[in-house]
């Protein structure tokens, strides 16, 4: 059986080192989102808009981002609680 507060915690510290490092490696270079895009995601001659970068913009993607990934890994938790081994 997962314990799911432990499993919760590791997933928001992970997606928050994971969410940090790739905002720093975005505003450091900006053109990796284009080729990540194309190549990594195989998407050609997509635009995704303007690059907006403000501490608002980090506080709420660090948000969005933890939410999205709390219910995954909840739903996961719960699914193999329930399934089990």
């Amino acid at each position: 059986m997962l314990h799911t507060k432990q499993v919760l915690t590791v997933t928001a510290a992970w997606i928050s080192i994971v969410y940090v490092v790739c905002f720093g490696g975005v505003a450091l270079m900006p053109g990796i989102r284009e080729w990540f895009m194309r190549y990594a995601l195989h998407a050609s001659n997509v635009s995704i808009g303007e690059n907006v970068m403000t501490l608002a913009t980090f506080i709420l993607g660090l948000i969005i981002w933890n939410i999205v990934a709390a219910l995954a890994v909840w739903l996961f938790i719960s699914l193999w609680n329930r399934v089990g081994r």
